[in-house]
Parts: C-alpha cells; sequence; structure tokens
C-alpha cells in the first residue's frame, strides 16, 4: 500500500521557509562573533539577544493565533511575517552596538510571531490527522535544509574574505526570494480561513477526548526553559577551539542532521505518539549538554555539537502534531498560545543561563541545563502518561 502523500500547499510552504531560513541562518550562526568581537558585548548579551527577541515573538503569537481562525486572515498575517523579516533581517548589518542588533532582531523576531500560529494552522488544516506528524515533519526538514544552504554561504563568503556584516547584508537575496514564492504560492492556494465555530463549540480549549490543553503546553515551555540557548552553545563551540570562521559549516553541519530527521521524527510522531517522541528528545539533549561541558578538542566539539540534530528532529513535529489534536476547533489560537507559552520562556531562560555562563562558565551552565532537562523530562512523562499514540 502506498504511502499517504504530503499536501501540495504543505510543500508549497516548506519552500518558503528554506529559502527563509536560507537567509535566517547566513546570519545566526555569525552573531556571537559579531557581538561578542566587533560590538564588544558578553555572553549575558548574547542571551538577552535570544530572550528578548523569543519573547516578543511569543506576544504576538497570542494575537496571530486567535486572528488565524477568522476567515480570510492567515494569508496577510503569514505574508506579512515574512514581509517583516525580509526587510529588517539585512539591516543587523549597520549596527554600532550591541543593543541595536538586539532591537533588530527582536523586529525580525516580530514577523516569525506573525506567520508561525496561521502557517501551522494551515498545515494541520490541509493535511490528515494521521499524517500530521509527517507533514510538520517535512516542513522542518526543508526548514532545517534552508539553513543548512545558509551556513554554508555564510561560511563561503567568510573564507572569501568578506567581513561579518557584508555577509549579513547578503541575506537580503533568499529573503526577498521566500517573499516572491509566498506571494505566488498564497494566490493560488484556496484554504486560508479559519473554521467556523460551531453552536457547541466550547470556550476552553481542549482535545477531542476532553482532557485539558494547558497541561501538557506548559510542561513543554519547561522543557524549553531548560535547554540552554543556542546562541551560548555557539559560543562554546569557539571556547573549544572551533575556528569562528568555521562555525557556520559547523551548524550547517547540524542542520543537515536536523533535516535528514525532521521526517523520520514526524514518523515515529505519528505511530508512538508526541509522549514517548518528546521525552526521548529531551533526553538525548541533557545527555549531550552533559558531554559538551566537558573539555573537548575541536574535533569532538564539533562531533557532540551535531548529537543535538535528534533533538530536533523528534520534539518539533511531535509537539505541533499534538497541538493540532489538543485544540481541533480553534486550532489558530491553540497554535498561537503554544508558541506563546514555549517562547515566553526564553528571556528568562537567556538571561539565567547566560548569567550563569558568564559568571560560573560553561560547565555550570550546560549541567544545570542538563539537570533541569530531565526533571523536565519526568515531569511531562508524569503530565502525560494518559495520552496514546
Amino acid at each position: 500500500m502506498p504511502s499517504p502523500a504530503v499536501p501540495r500547499t504543505v510543500k508549497g510552504l516548506s519552500l518558503v521557509s528554506l529559502f527563509n531560513d536560507f537567509a535566517s541562518e547566513m546570519v545566526y550562526p555569525v552573531l556571537p562573533a559579531f557581538v561578542t568581537g566587533p560590538l564588544g558585548a558578553g555572553a549575558l548579551a548574547l542571551g538577552a539577544l535570544d530572550g528578548a527577541a523569543e519573547l516578543t515573538s511569543a506576544a504576538l503569537k497570542v494575537v496571530s493565533g486567535r486572528l488565524a481562525d477568522r476567515p480570510g486572515w492567515r494569508a496577510p498575517l503569514i505574508l506579512g511575517g515574512y514581509a517583516t523579516a525580509v526587510l529588517v533581517r539585512p539591516l543587523i548589518a549597520v549596527a554600532g552596538t550591541a543593543w541595536q542588533v538586539v532591537g533588530f532582531r527582536i523586529i525580525d523576531r516580530a514577523g516569525k510571531g506573525l506567520r508561525t500560529p496561521p502557517r501551522d494552522a494551515l498545515i494541520a488544516a490541509v493535511t490528515p490527522p494521521e499524517l500530521r506528524g509527517r507533514s510538520f515533519g517535512f516542513h522542518r526538514a526543508a526548514d532545517h535544509l534552508g539553513a543548512v544552504l545558509g551556513s554554508i554561504a555564510a561560511w563561503y563568503l567568510l573564507a572569501q574574505g568578506l567581513g561579518v556584516r557584508e555577509v549579513i547584508g547578503w541575506s537580503a537575496l533568499p529573503g526577498v526570494l521566500a517573499f516572491l514564492v509566498l506571494a505566488v504560492l498564497l494566490r493560488g492556494a484556496r484554504v486560508f480561513g479559519g473554521p467556523t465555530p460551531g453552536p457547541k463549540e466550547r470556550g476552553d480549549l481542549t482535545d477531542a477526548a476532553g482532557r485539558v490543553f494547558w497541561g501538557p503546553v506548559l510542561v513543554l515551555a519547561a522543557l524549553t526553559f531548560f535547554r540552554l540557548p543556542e546562541a551560548l552553545l555557539l559560543l562554546r563551540l569557539q571556547e573549544l577551539g572551533v575556528a569562528v570562521p568555521a562555525v557556520p559549516l559547523v551548524w550547517a553541519g547540524l542542520h543537515v542532521v536536523r533535516s535528514a530527521g525532521s521526517y523520520p521524527g514526524g514518523w515515529v510522531s505519528d505511530h508512538l505518539g508526541p509522549r514517548a517522541t518528546v521525552a526521548a528528545g529531551g533526553l538525548i539533549f541533557a545527555a549531550v549538554a552533559v558531554a559538551f561541558g566537558a573539555r573537548l578538542s575541536p574535533e569532538g566539539a564539533v562531533a557532540v555539537f551535531l548529537l543535538l540534530g535528534p533533538v530536533a528532529g523528534l520534539t518539533e513535529s511531535a509537539e505541533r502534531s499534538l497541538v493540532a489534536r489538543l485544540a481541533p476547533v480553534r486550532t489558530g489560537r491553540g497554535f498561537g498560545i503554544y508558541h506563546a507559552v514555549v517562547g515566553v520562556t526564553a528571556l528568562p531562560a537567556g538571561l539565567a543561563f547566560g548569567a550563569l555562563y558568564q559568571r560560573a562558565g560553561a560547565p555550570a551552565a550546560l549541567w544545570g541545563s542538563a539537570g533541569g532537562m530531565v526533571l523536565a523530562v519526568f515531569l511531562w512523562l508524569a503530565i502525560t502518561r494518559r495520552e496514546r499514540g
């Protein structure tokens, strides 16, 4: 029996995400060197960079998620969100202080806040429930493939002698391509309105069996809190001897692993359920964090860093397919709240782990992250013990 196909709309949105992440990941892996080098800031500023940007994105996701359930709103929200990122991201190249970088990054992530809930709600709407893990996995695979291309492009431009500012400026080109592809896709697609609430629709968010929405989502936020910010992981690579021009290449390698693991991770979620899949991802992250806190050679550091790839493959599509099931009616609102609650943890996590990293060193921050992650996984298993595949 042939495998069911991923819907065409999902494939189109995946192509858009590929080009957008091409642009984004030309910028992100060089930000630690940019902020701590020419701009003279430290690990705390990097933690604030990630945290403040994700907090802003989280706040907007609540609003865009609610609007995404209104007929006709999904297309403008998705288009506006990508346009914001395309226009603002290259401006990081002209920043003169670390806090200007934070400001531009916040606006960039505001675009993500606008587009993410309506996009995920659209993917859920056009995909049969039994295929959602694989559809989200397909989308995440394309997203990470774009990150691979962007990181390799950044490495190539740095190897050719371009400065970090120039590399960031060149990110405008794939960003414009993402916007153009999206404009064509939205013009031709038909499913963009939200569901029409029925007379029996409840005011709270529940899954199809009547269990509450909030317990699993709040624990997902705890799992996110204890995941050390990626900017600090990149800084750790540099501390262990990986050269700055090679960091984008290592970042590309991580996304190769993430891209390769996303669709299989979605398949695992479809067959084993989100409970076991998310728990496995959390435990893998904890193990990697423990190893990354040890004294490693540059080659060993790269090898351990690449082991972070299966974490995204297992958790990203599993979490999204779970949210689609927990909020079967107000799906846009469900995704908005999920992304917001998870995202709002980024600022306190970034500040806490950034301060710990700066004052006590990388091993303390990494091992603290690992211990907290293990506790959060046990809480996840307890809260979701009644969930079934």
